[in-house]
């Protein structure tokens, strides 16, 4: 008899601790939202950098698109002609495959910064 009461005194303590736990967490969400609200609710203004026209990034987009390709097929000929027919150009290839990936970085970059949101 006397552990069934003590059984449901610590039920009643646990179902009371756990309330009391519940409506102490309650105000601190509000004002996490509350601070949150004055982070998001300011309005940025954007400066001249940051504004760029659609027709600016495609043009920039292009001129990094074309020494890509330009790099890519001067990195496919060196590739060749060491592999096939055994020329030295070991360096010459590699210096051209390194400004290959640079470059093909940057332009992935560019295009996930400006064009991904859309």
């Amino acid at each position: 008899m006397l552990s069934r009461c003590l059984q449901l005194v610590m039920l009643a303590l646990l179902v009371f601790s756990a309330s009391w736990t519940l409506a102490e967490d309650a105000p601190a969400e509000s004002a996490g939202i509350e601070v949150m609200s004055a982070f998001t609710s300011a309005e940025v203004e954007e400066g001249e950098a940051v504004v760029i026209s659609d027709k600016t990034k495609y043009l920039v987009m292009f001129l990094m698109g074309v020494p890509l390709l330009l790099l890519l097929l001067a990195t496919v000929v060196l590739g060749v002609a060491m592999g096939v027919y055994g020329k030295p150009v070991f360096v010459a290839h590699m210096v051209c495959a390194g400004l290959s990936m640079t470059l093909a970085t940057a332009h992935a970059v560019v295009g996930l910064v400006w064009f991904y949101p859309f």
